[in-house]
């Protein structure tokens, strides 16, 4: 690299895509900066005290399933993580039995089928099948590898039936692969309910709406490789995203908070990047460019619209970026303490993730309400208490929790901030029908919605995904680190490295990773 510039890499975002790539680049040996423009390294993986005290993952709280070789580079396995016997409990609140999803598998499956029957256990056998092929297809755990092509993708497919699934994975609906594996709608209620949210918590549809299995596949992917499965990590999600932050600043890479940038300089002679330019004016300049902020964002804010043809910016300004979502946190007093006939979930170790589920049925009922301006009667709710397990995240015999719900009506003329009270409201309300203390034991709440989370971390309309998992927005319609499949960004040295590439959304580093290794590849 050139000793003539400032730099020989500049990341854009210190989010954990951001930090990943920067580590790496700087690991290699190039003089890396990396710039965010919030007040702290992490965005959306971080863990921040809301309330004195009180310390809570404000978006992103599980590493995702995480490619064996990016876990190796990055040095996650060393990090101390939350031994769970249950990951999460789901169940619709109606006096059913919760499926309780423990860690290990084969406790599960004498779950399933000692409380919800063999049928649920041949419905998740099959649901696990029917996602191997699309799992291969999607690539999302292939560290340093492209997007594919749809001929690659259907390439995946060994026989009819894994043909067949590519098929339903890009035009059919979450409801008709469920109503294939776990038909009792009324038995498997709590399950279907999981999956759906599993699914639409990424897309801006309803579950019976032509598409949304996409988003299913994608949930339900697992690598083949010797992985990271789930994990929560003690500290929270923050401790990740920190070691990624001290691990690049002790090899000599420089973060630099609080600055926003305003601009990707080209020289248009390349047309190859020259540096960047921040709100403050100041210049900084690098050879190399990465950017680990929304794809559309970069190429249609950062980039002067002299420099790409139309049809290229255009292609990335129909991003769809919907998020439809409300996020609470709580400083509470005491934990919840639930009432008959849910007593056992009582036992802390039943509470790390608590999913009070509505039907499919019902999830796209609310889904077409929304859509009309309607707050949901009865949403949808995870509530999560790290607390429980790791008790440094609040104060001592207190117990910091959050909950995510959908759907916030995004569309239509309705007052915001109202639909706003209303809709935590009937969160807090829904919790409290089950746990009937959660109410009286909240101490202080904040309530964000789309909005504000797109405020806070740079998000396009609060989309944690950079780019909803619609099929128009999966395997060659995902960027990947130079651009589309067959349509490459023209500009040396600038590359895209955020959630809204191949491999994201989700804490893989898949994005990151795959920018960093391109730069090197370049370089070589």
């Amino acid at each position: 690299m050139s000793s003539k510039t400032d730099y020989d890499v500049i990341v854009i975002g210190a989010g954990h895509n951001g930090l990943a790539a920067a580590l790496i680049l700087q690991r290699a040996g190039l003089r890396t900066l990396c710039l965010e423009a919030g007040r702290y390294a992490g965005g959306m993986a971080s863990t921040v005290e809301l309330f004195d005290g009180y310390r809570f993952e404000i978006a992103g709280s599980v590493q995702f399933p995480t490619s064996a070789a990016v876990s190796a580079e990055l040095g996650l396995d060393a990090l101390d993580s939350i031994d769970l016997e249950v990951m999460s409990v789901a169940l619709r609140g109606v006096g059913d039995a919760p499926l309780i999803q423990y860690t290990d598998p084969m406790k599960l499956f004498t779950h399933l089928s000692e409380v919800h029957g063999a049928e649920a256990v041949n419905g998740m056998a099959g649901l696990l099948a029917w996602s191997q092929a699309p799992t291969r297809a999607l690539g999302r755990f292939e560290a340093g590898r492209p997007p594919k092509t749809l001929d690659e993708m259907y390439a995946c497919a060994a026989n009819e039936f894994e043909r067949s699934a590519i098929d339903e994975m890009l035009f059919g609906s979450v409801t008709d692969v469920l109503d294939r594996y776990l038909p009792d709608r009324e038995k498997h209620a709590a399950l279907r309910g999981s999956f759906t949210v599993l699914a639409v918590n990424t897309l801006y549809r309803g579950p019976a709406t032509p598409g949304s299995a996409a988003a299913l596949a994608y949930g339900l992917g697992v690598p083949d490789e010797n992985t990271v499965l789930m994990k929560k990590l003690r500290g929270g999600i923050g401790a990740l995203t920190g070691h990624l932050h001290e691990t690049f600043t002790g090899l000599g890479g420089e973060l630099r908070l609080r600055t926003k940038v305003s601009e990707i300089l080209v020289d248009p002679a390349g047309p190859e990047v020259a540096g960047v330019r921040t709100d403050a004016g100041d210049t900084v300049t690098a050879p190399v460019v990465v950017s680990a902020i929304a794809p559309d964002v970069t190429v249609t804010s950062l980039i002067d619209a002299g420099v790409l043809a139309e049809d290229v910016r255009a292609r990335y300004a129909r991003t769809d970026h919907r998020g439809s979502y409300l996020q609470m946190h709580f400083a509470l007093e005491e934990a919840p303490e639930f009432a008959a006939p849910y007593e056992a979930l009582n036992d802390p170790a039943m509470q790390a993730s608590l999913g009070i589920f509505c039907t499919p049925e019902e999830v796209q009922q609310q889904w077409e309400d929304a859509r009309r301006g309607i707050v949901p009667a009865d949403p949808t709710v995870v509530l999560q208490i790290p607390s429980l397990h790791d008790p440094e995240l609040a104060p001592a015999g207190k117990h910091a929790a959050s909950a995510f719900a959908l759907w916030f009506p995004i569309e239509g003329d309705g007052n915001y901030g109202a639909m706003k009270v209303e809709m935590g409201q009937r969160v807090i309300d829904k919790i409290t029908r089950l746990a009937p203390n959660f109410e009286r034991s909240i101490t202080r709440h904040t309530t964000f919605t789309p909005r504000h989370m797109g405020t806070m971390f740079g998000a396009p309309g609060g989309d944690y995904c950079h780019g909803l998992l619609n099929p128009d927005q999966i395997g060659p319609n995902r960027p990947g680190a130079r651009g589309f499949v067959g349509q490459p960004l023209p500009v040396e040295g600038l590359y895209l490295g955020s959630a809204g590439c191949h491999g994201g959304p989700g804490i893989t580093f898949i994005p990151g990773y795959n920018a960093a290794h391109a730069v090197l590849a370049d370089r070589s």
